[in-house]
């Protein structure tokens, strides 16, 4: 949950280092660090507690011209946020820097039977690897054996990304991963390091992929890889077709704002994707592994794992499936009982979600046929699967996720229509949907009226829905308390007398999701019975179920589009989220104690 960025080449490396953190920042924000050696051989460390704006500014006291360095953006883990605890962290002899994604589970064993006479400067793990690197080199190992030694020691619950420099050869970069990203850039004047290609696209587009327990060494013109038993091996660079300004704000004031914005285009790209002649294709090796299958099971997490709850409506009635949805971290440790013949479906954004991974050995242990559906393609959910389907939503930068959940949300629906045979009507009616998407979009301006309201100036709300909207609750309950901090629960509309109602106290916001035909009349009844005890509610309805009295009326949905609902309200659920955390002053796309993609456990 971490960003690493590592430099060597012709130029200046500061400017590279410091760009790459700032694109890196959703990854961890409470501390920074770089480490240059110059031009006049000085290794110079600067670290900093904050953001890395706080970083680039102290940076500008010191001398940093050189032509090779390395960079961290921390999410704390062990330690708290503090500069001793910011990376990079540096050898009891001075000799090595390194910087680490990951968690290190048998540090103290380690650091109690290695590192006894070593004085610690910090409350971190990491320190105690590059404490060994230092201790084992110091011993007469080569840096490589020392770094490889380091690296064999740690136990099989560990993850890292380490990014390490020798000062005796400062232009090298020693890197190796372990269930945290990790990918090495190529160019005629630099190679780099970097937890994120995106973070490096003003240098290059073209991109060397490790794998586990691979490690590498990259210097300014050359990369070297070694697999796990110490074996030399080359492995050819992937180019990424990514425009580098799709990474960039532009005009907008946050990336979330950007990205809400963006959707209606995600699900042109994606029905422009996946029809060929006005049915939906999808590669017949995955469609006959699905409908092999007795069961499918979604795995995932967070705002991935709601939109799995409405992929599984539509597998279960289109494809006739059963399906179950779980969440990853509980998964791993406490499955349940599995089906004869299930096909498993892990759903993730950045494809480095560390649950889902957890999920995926097992799965691959037991040799279940799976299929990832993730933003970032070429990522370890994406590689160590037997399928995988992108989503095209394209980087989404703000750690509260909005394109990459109604992209897999349609991704799910087009693949479960092509499980069922086709679907002759789908194309249109995406397009439609499109277009429904962008009227909602362009009326955020009332939606700021009503968040500024009910919603910036309390500490508390509630979101109620019945059937595919009790799933949507969950996903608006998210966004709200992610980035306010507002206490926000979300559940079916029923479930209130079962105890939730106590809570309801005069002026409490209760927002209800009317969308389905059947149960929108059920919903109803709920709100007026918060409303008899002194709640101020709040309705998003699509047009054919609305009365005069509804704040937020979304385009109609009649028919078997009505199982679109979820997308359609997903867009002001957002949108109340970003201007309450607007209203409130907050940093929008860099909520406190959160990262973009959970790559520990």
């Amino acid at each position: 949950m971490c960003g690493i960025i590592g430099y060597t080449g012709i130029n200046e490396a500061l400017p590279f280092l410091l760009s790459g953190l700032e694109k890196l920042e959703y990854r961890g924000y409470d501390s920074a660090g770089v480490y240059v050696h110059t031009d006049d051989g000085r290794d110079m460390l600067v670290k900093e507690k904050g953001r890395v704006k706080d970083l680039e500014e102290k940076t500008k006291s010191y001398d940093l011209s050189g032509k090779s360095g390395i960079a961290h953006t921390r999410w704390a883990t062990h330690g708290e946020p503090s500069v001793a605890n910011a990376h990079p962290h540096v050898s009891d002899d001075g000799r090595y820097y390194l910087v680490h994604n990951g968690v290190i589970e048998n540090y103290k064993e380690l650091k109690q039977t290695y590192l006894s006479g070593v004085v610690f400067k910090s409350q971190t793990d990491t320190e105690v690897a590059v404490q060994l690197v230092g201790k084992f080199a110091a011993e007469g190992l080569s840096t490589l054996a020392a770094f490889r030694k380091m690296i064999n020691l740690l136990n099989d619950n560990s993850s890292y990304a380490f990014l390490l420099v020798d000062t005796k050869t400062p232009d090298l970069l020693y890197t190796a991963k372990s269930k945290s990203p990790l990918l090495v850039g190529v160019s005629k004047s630099a190679n780099v390091v970097t937890s994120d290609a995106t973070a490096m696209l003003n240098l290059t587009k073209d991109f060397i992929e490790l794998q586990d327990g691979e490690i590498a060494i990259v210097s300014k013109t050359d990369v070297k890889l070694y697999n796990e038993q110490g074996e030399y091996f080359t492995r050819q660079p992937f180019h990424l077709n990514i425009d580098p300004q799709a990474a960039e704000k532009g005009a907008y004031p946050f990336f979330m704002l950007k990205e809400i914005d963006e959707q209606a285009i995600v699900a042109r790209h994606l029905i422009q994707h996946y029809f060929v002649d006005g049915l939906p294709h999808i590669d017949d090796a995955i469609l006959n592994s699905i409908k092999q299958a007795d069961r499918l099971y979604i795995i995932a997490a967070g705002t991935s794992y709601h939109a799995g709850l409405i992929g599984r409506r539509f597998f279960e009635k289109w494809a006739g499936i059963p399906t179950e949805v779980h969440i990853a971290s509980e998964f791993a440790y406490d499955h349940p009982l599995i089906s004869q013949k299930p096909f498993f479906i892990f759903i993730s954004q950045s494809g480095e979600t560390a649950d889902s991974i957890q999920v995926l050995e097992l799965v691959k242990r037991a040799h279940y046929a799976s299929l990832t559906l993730a933003n970032v393609m070429n990522s370890t959910l994406t590689r160590d699967v037997d399928f995988a389907l992108p989503l095209l939503a394209g980087p989404e930068i703000a750690v509260a996720s909005t394109k990459a959940y109604t992209a897999q949300i349609i991704t799910q629906i087009i693949l479960a229509a092509a499980v069922a045979g086709g679907h002759t009507e789908l194309q249109g009616q995406l397009s439609r949907l499109a277009v429904d998407m962008q009227a909602v979009i362009d009326g955020k301006d009332h939606i700021k009226v009503l968040a500024d309201d009910y919603l910036v100036n309390t500490d508390r709300a509630f979101y109620i829905g019945r059937g595919a909207d009790a799933d949507v609750t969950l996903e608006a309950a998210l966004k709200l308390k992610e980035i306010s901090y507002t206490l926000v629960e979300g559940f079916a509309a029923g479930e209130l007398k079962h105890g939730t109602i106590s809570l309801i106290e005069h002026g409490t916001p209760v927002i209800g999701l009317i969308s389905q035909s059947k149960m929108a009349g059920l919903t109803r009844s709920n709100l007026e019975e918060t409303i008899a005890r002194g709640a101020k509610t709040m309705t998003i309805v699509t047009k054919n179920l609305a009365n005069a009295t509804d704040e937020i009326v979304l385009p109609e949905l009649t028919g078997e589009m009505e199982m679109f609902g979820p997308i359609l309200e997903a867009i002001p659920i957002q949108l109340l989220a970003y201007y309450t955390s607007l209203g409130r002053k907050l940093d929008v796309d860099h909520p406190r104690n959160l990262a973009k993609s959970v790559t520990v456990q």
